[in-house]
């Protein structure tokens, strides 16, 4: 099997065939995952200033801009529009390197061979390109450097230890994942469908919350509590036995999945262009529940028109973003409630109890970006923040989560009643290693 696909197949062998005298954890591969998660934060920022501009289409072409290759686009014409839509595919290209790098960096040591046969395979293409097309170089140097660059890469790439498959798989995810948004993003483009654009914007937040998993995983203070998820014997851990209920769990966990939802309903809004389909707030056209039969959107619509030269709406538009009110208010009510459970359960001092309470905190900004939106008329800036607090929303629910399962997990696998022991794990909520014992 080539080191090309043994690096792609070997996140999916046994955990048994990474043995190692030593851990080898790299504080720099943390430091990294981070970066990438904050630039995918900022990438999030970027896409929403495109669409809250309504300039999507500023640049009609994909992979290319205006026929130019997107790296070597000139800076003059970086205007309007352009500016947004075009900042939005760089930063995005920045984010998929980013992300290719974290992926083959938790092979280790493993990577080096791949990143030689890989910059092999970049620079015969490049050069391909060069001898086939002169007149598109621009085209051919793009593979070219990033070839040179993989294979001077692969003499000084860290010599880390290769984290466990479960972590490793992680982060092919993530390279599908960041592949998989880029296509979205020229689909919408190229296809001319804003239907497109609300997967994309989904799959957007998924990524930011996946690549916050990685940095959490990596870090020191994840291997310190729950183990180590390198190769090699695992320090020794102190066992805790008490932990948090199941229904704290799947009470956030639940929390989660309506958010990702109400994150899906405001991107079809969005994409709608139907953020202001209800002009006024805490009441919809003065009411609790507006009307909507023919006639009042007919009167709406007139309103609209004379008032806030504004598009018309249709009655499903008013209905969903009312549905998106009230789902707002729900996952405020739960997120409190989980604030309260943990309090009770784990006390105001545990971790997981402060956590929540920066959760209602991030929701009540949340709640106030959203009315503020409306207030301001759809103001490009707030209407931003208001994604991006729905992103950080996301992922700290779901890392409060990922958290609050790995202590159950915990708990249960160092809990001294037998009936209650089970198989030592491989994945991230393995029990910590006891005194003497493998990681492995």
């Amino acid at each position: 099997m080539s080191a090309a696909a043994d690096l792609f197949t070997v996140a999916w062998q046994p955990e048994t065939e990474i043995q190692s005298q030593a851990v080898l954890r790299s504080p720099s591969l943390h430091r990294f995952a981070v970066f990438t998660a904050v630039l995918t934060f900022v990438l999030l920022g970027a896409g929403g200033l495109v669409t809250s501009h309504g300039v999507g289409m500023a640049v009609p072409d994909w992979p290319n801009t205006f026929g130019y290759n997107m790296f070597f686009f000139p800076f003059s014409q970086w205007v309007g529009g352009v500016f947004y839509e075009h900042s939005h595919r760089l930063i995005a290209s920045g984010v998929g390197l980013c992300t290719t790098i974290l992926a083959v960096w938790l092979y280790g040591k493993r990577a080096r061979p791949f990143l030689r046969w890989l910059g092999a395979a970049l620079l015969v293409l490049g050069l391909g390109t060069l001898v086939a097309m002169p007149g598109r170089w621009r085209d051919g140097a793009v593979p070219v450097l990033s070839g040179l660059a993989a294979l001077i890469s692969s003499f000084v790439w860290p010599g880390s230890e290769p984290a466990r498959s479960w972590l490793r798989r992680l982060g092919v995810i993530a390279f599908f994942a960041v592949v998989g948004q880029g296509v979205l993003g020229g689909m919408r483009v190229v296809l001319f469908k804003d239907q497109i654009g609300i997967f994309h914007a989904t799959l957007a937040q998924l990524f930011f919350a996946l690549a916050c998993a990685i940095a959490l995983f990596t870090s020191r203070w994840w291997e310190q509590r729950f183990g180590s998820p390198w190769g090699g014997e695992a320090r020794t851990l102190q066992a805790k036995v008490v932990g948090p209920s199941k229904p704290l769990a799947w009470l956030c966990f639940g929390t989660v999945a309506l958010i990702l939802g109400q994150l899906v309903l405001g991107a079809t809004m969005r994409h709608q262009h139907a953020g202001l389909a209800i002009p006024d707030f805490p009441l919809a056209y003065g009411r609790i529940w507006p009307a909507v039969d023919a006639q009042s959107i007919a009167r709406y619509n007139q309103q609209r028109i004379e008032v806030l030269d504004a598009n018309a709406i249709t009655a499903f538009q008013v209905e969903l973003q009312m549905v998106h009110r009230l789902v707002a208010l729900g996952i405020l009510c739960l997120v409190i409630g989980s604030a309260w459970v943990a309090r009770r359960e784990l006390g105001p001092r545990h971790f997981a109890a402060r956590f929540t309470l920066i959760w209602v905190a991030l929701i009540v900004v949340q709640a106030l970006l959203g009315a503020a939106t409306i207030w301001s008329r759809k103001a490009a800036d707030i209407a931003t923040a208001h994604v991006l607090v729905g992103a950080l929303s996301l992922a700290f629910g779901s890392i409060l989560s990922i958290i609050l399962s790995a202590e159950i997990a915990t708990a249960r696998k160092c809990s001294p009643n037998p009936a209650r022991q089970s198989a030592q794990s491989t994945g991230p909520f393995a029990a910590p290693a006891t005194s003497g014992a493998s990681n492995n």
